[in-house]
């Protein structure tokens, strides 16, 4: 035996084929070029209203970069989409995670396109906290509505934020409104944190609950019950029938226990099962009731003009905030009293105030 293989692991490597290249040098180089291109917004602004989902893509990570020339092309972008904007019915769907809400969501999104009804789904991946990564698998698990030529998927990481919404969900409902999608659907990661940040972006929000699963009791507790405009229950099916129905019931007796809402609407339940395409369109029918009631009292477009004011300020804040944590003399002070601080020499408090102090004199 050769004395160098003696003591090798058969999961050793060997030595492979080599690979052609995958793509032309010149093809490659011209690609590249492309892009280091200035982005035209108007040009890219009238594609995307004219439904070219390419352009919707491209704007949407126009819009989620960090990029501050992103940044205010994508401002610029926004405000070129605005008056073809806002006619849709915005959902809100959430749920624990194992609930089916990919599931739902498909078949939810068939059902709708089935009705000539163009649906963009903006679904909201968790980012691990360690590795700042996120697997953005959601096209993987609604692999018959991808293909859907009346629907479009758009994955986005969570980041930081923690209701569970990626920061620029919002623009990103603007620019598949321009580009013509009627019913806007976004998924949360539902993480149970806190879904006022999906509450203020939606029209309806829907609340995906489980039977046996001991979600009963704990679902009545949270605040989340409140916000909700439908409570369903899904996986209704096989012998999870039974205790789907006596689900059904207990969160329809708990939400009496709510004052009613401003939109004068009461929260309705229903079991579904998603998986086996039952009871998908029940929950269409109520969204839609719920639509023409809130139009016929004016709440529906009151509701939006308060939505504008809260975003107008979470906005605000996020400039803020961004602004001082990119100043440098700012991330110098900071790591000095980080360290000061880890320490014990100064207060959390007395080092904020410094901080603070600081950022006013670089005004």
């Amino acid at each position: 035996m050769d004395s160098n293989n003696k003591n090798k692991s058969a999961l050793s490597e060997k030595d492979g084929v080599e690979q052609p290249q995958s793509m032309n040098s010149s093809a490659s180089s011209t690609i590249k070029k492309k892009r280091r291109q200035q982005i035209d917004i108007n040009t890219l602004g009238q594609q995307l209203i004219q439904g070219n989902i390419t352009a919707l893509s491209r704007g949407i990570t126009l819009v989620e970069s960090e990029n501050s020339n992103h940044q205010q092309q994508a401002e610029q972008l926004i405000e070129y989409c605005l008056p073809h904007a806002n006619k849709s019915v915005r959902i809100g769907i959430t749920g624990v995670p194992g609930v089916g809400k990919s599931t739902f969501i498909e078949a939810f999104g068939n059902h709708l396109t089935s009705l000539n009804k163009k649906v963009a789904v903006l679904a909201v991946d968790p980012s691990s906290s360690i590795s700042k990564g996120s697997i953005l698998g959601d096209k993987t698990r609604m692999e018959d509505l991808v293909k859907n030529k009346n629907a479009f998927i758009r994955p986005s990481p969570s980041g930081d934020s923690l209701g569970g919404v990626a920061k620029k969900t919002r623009e990103s409902i603007i620019l598949c409104e321009a580009a013509g999608f009627d019913t806007i659907l976004i998924e949360t990661v539902g993480v149970g944190q806190s879904e006022t940040a999906v509450h203020s972006m939606v029209d309806f929000f829907l609340l995906l609950k489980l039977a046996g699963a001991g979600d009963e009791l704990q679902g009545i507790k949270r605040g989340i019950i409140e916000m909700a405009d439908a409570i369903i229950i899904n996986k209704a099916d096989k012998d999870n029938v039974k205790r789907a129905k006596m689900a059904k019931t207990e969160f329809q007796r708990a939400l009496h226990l709510y004052p009613p809402k401003a939109s004068e609407w009461i929260a309705k339940t229903a079991t579904c099962s998603a998986i086996e395409n039952k009871g998908i369109d029940t929950v269409w029918e109520m969204i839609s009731d719920y639509v023409s009631q809130t139009k016929a009292n004016n709440y529906f477009e009151a509701n939006r003009k308060e939505q504008n004011k809260y975003w107008l300020i979470q906005t605000i804040e996020h400039h803020l905030k961004s602004n001082f944590y990119q100043r440098k003399n700012i991330q110098n002070l900071l790591d000095e009293l980080l360290q000061k601080v880890k320490e014990g020499l100064v207060s959390p408090f007395s080092a904020a105030a410094k901080l603070l102090d600081e950022y006013k004199k670089l005004k």
